[in-house]
């Protein structure tokens, strides 16, 4: 299973094709839209947000609410098109006065003078609008039909924020998954924590006021993954480290950990290790849970448990010094419309793309041609690693 986007920031929309789902498989526009919708909410956001209402067409392998077998094209329109047509046209045309303003000036902690160098773009602009975080609109879209094909084999998951600009949520027990996914989608930043949560958002407060920006740290839970999935015998088919890519390749994205994580470097092996029991009801399953599911790039049938780190947004109102790469003089970068925090909306990236990465892996590992085989098969396979 695999899929590609395409599309700029500013441009008349994002696409993303999927390969591989099963033929049968439940899927509406809706199950997609909950997830965009999601992706736009948290305190914090620009005024992006208020422009766009991404909601995504379904534009090809779905037919009559059931994928086909074949790859499923996904479309989301950008709203703020109109405006910037004479800037990101597609089609050859006379310079224009917006079309002749090239951006020149890097900001640091984006990708504009490293892709400028690489593609040979002299406008960075060219690097800005792919780059930009706008992208994982269509990401969140690809997951999303991934969180369906898990749940539909009884695998649940959510995500929800443990840090922000150095507040730190304490941990407090949740019954289920659904209580953690119930009290999180109501806080203004996806926080199980109240009395955090109004911290979080002081702190946010006051990032905007100086100008400037705070980052912080999401965590993804998954529920009902059976054991063995992923693969110990070659280093890139490592489930553990797939997601951990796929979590620093989210824009601001520098770090990722599973269960205690780098807490683990300060411990003896005997405060880390998952000691392995076994009853009549439940098979093999582990007293403890520091490893956050995983043990050889394999899956353990534990709850998974991962995070990651966000740096504060690069692009701010109090600029960094910067040099422009046509006159080579210094100067304050540039302002681009921007968020103070995007933590809580990057905790449901978080979560599209560890979906995304569960999903492939049980796709490859079972026979999936046809959605009604597959889920027998898992049935099976858990049935089987209980008796094991």
């Amino acid at each position: 299973m695999r899929y590609l986007t395409a599309g700029e920031s500013h441009g008349p929309q994002l696409t993303a094709i999927i390969e591989g789902l099963p033929a049968g498989m439940p899927l509406t526009a809706e199950d997609i839209n909950i997830e965009l919708r999601r992706r736009q909410k948290g305190y914090g956001r620009g005024r992006r947000m208020q422009i766009e209402k991404d909601q995504v067409q379904i534009k090809g392998g779905v037919r009559h609410g059931l994928t086909l077998g074949s790859p499923v094209a996904l479309v989301v329109e950008n709203k703020d098109w109109k405006h910037w047509t004479n800037i990101m046209g597609i089609e050859a045309q006379e310079e224009l006065e917006e079309t002749k303003r090239n951006v020149t000036r890097p900001r640091p902690g984006h990708a504009d003078l490293n892709g400028g160098i690489k593609y040979g773009h002299r406008d960075m602009r060219n690097v800005l609008e792919r780059s930009s975080a706008r992208e994982t609109t269509v990401r969140v879209a690809a997951g999303a039909v991934a969180k369906k094909l898990l749940k539909l084999l009884g695998i649940e998951m959510a995500s929800h924020v443990v840090e922000i600009g150095g507040v730190k949520a304490k941990e407090r027990r949740y019954t289920s998954i659904k209580e953690l996914q119930e009290v999180t989608e109501q806080s203004p930043v996806r926080c199980f924590d109240s009395e955090a949560e109004k911290e979080m958002m002081n702190a946010i407060d006051q990032a905007k006021e100086k100008g400037d920006s705070i980052g912080g740290i999401v965590e993804v839970i998954v529920e009902g993954m059976p054991a063995g999935v992923g693969s110990y015998v070659h280093y890139d088919r490592k489930l553990d480290a797939k997601i951990a890519a796929a979590i620093i390749s989210i824009n601001a994205f520098k770090g990722v950990e599973f269960g205690i994580g780098f807490e683990a470097a300060r411990k003896y092996g005997s405060e880390v290790h998952d000691e392995i029991i076994w009853d009549e009801d439940r098979g093999f399953w582990r007293k403890t849970n520091r490893l956050g599911g995983f043990e050889g790039g394999m899956t353990t049938g534990m709850p998974i448990v991962v995070r990651g780190v966000m740096k504060p947004i690069p692009t701010l109102y109090k600029p960094l010094q910067s040099v422009d790469i046509d006159t080579k003089e210094p100067f304050s970068a540039s302002i681009e419309r921007s968020d103070s925090c995007a933590v809580p909306a990057a905790s449901v990236v978080a979560e599209a793309v560890v979906a995304w990465e569960l999903a492939a892996a049980i796709v490859d590992q079972f026979y999936s041609d046809r959605m009604d085989a597959f889920i027998r098969n898992v049935d099976e396979y858990r049935k089987y690693a209980k008796e094991f």
